[in-house]
């Protein structure tokens, strides 16, 4: 037999319903609010997915600036290729709010054929990265982030 009238918990008119609901919203409220408590350390931040595109310009700026003062008949050439590095460099500097990054870049051969292919090497290199990162990147940095990967790739058909 199955009763389904209301039954009384006292002469207040408080239904078992009504006491089971409050007591797990009381219970639910300190929960979550124990879960912003200022308390508990933050977790540690995890690098940046953008990290990587940072780095890689940097190194490449620093490399066609390199590969400039060695090969000074390529300045002309390789100027403007550094100052899109960075352009990329002070974007995503903004965008992650960063900037201690590690800078590597590849080092100029000893002449001017060399230079430009390890330049290319670099660039071809760096915009695999940054195609590989468009894919992962959010819907607010992708476009930033494909723009990378195609000034790079343009990069790597102008040394050519």
């Amino acid at each position: 037999m199955v009763l389904t009238g209301r039954v009384r918990m006292s002469k207040t008119g408080q239904t078992r319903r009504r006491l089971l609901g409050t007591g797990l919203s009381m219970a639910a409220g300190t929960v979550l609010a124990g879960c912003s408590g200022d308390d508990d350390p933050a977790p540690p931040a995890a690098g940046d997915p953008l990290l990587p595109l940072l780095d890689e310009a940097l190194a490449l700026a620093a490399a066609y600036d390199r590969a400039a003062v060695a090969q000074p008949a390529l300045a002309a050439r390789l100027t403007p290729l550094a100052a899109d590095h960075r352009a990329h460099i002070a974007e995503l500097t903004r965008v992650i709010g960063s900037a201690g990054v590690k800078t590597a870049a590849p080092s100029a051969g000893p002449d001017a054929a060399d230079v430009i292919a390890g330049l290319r090497a670099a660039e071809l290199a760096a915009q695999k990265t940054a195609a590989a990162a468009c894919t992962q990147a959010a819907a607010g940095r992708a476009a930033l982030v494909g723009s990378i990967a195609a000034c790079r790739a343009t990069h790597a058909e102008a040394l050519r």
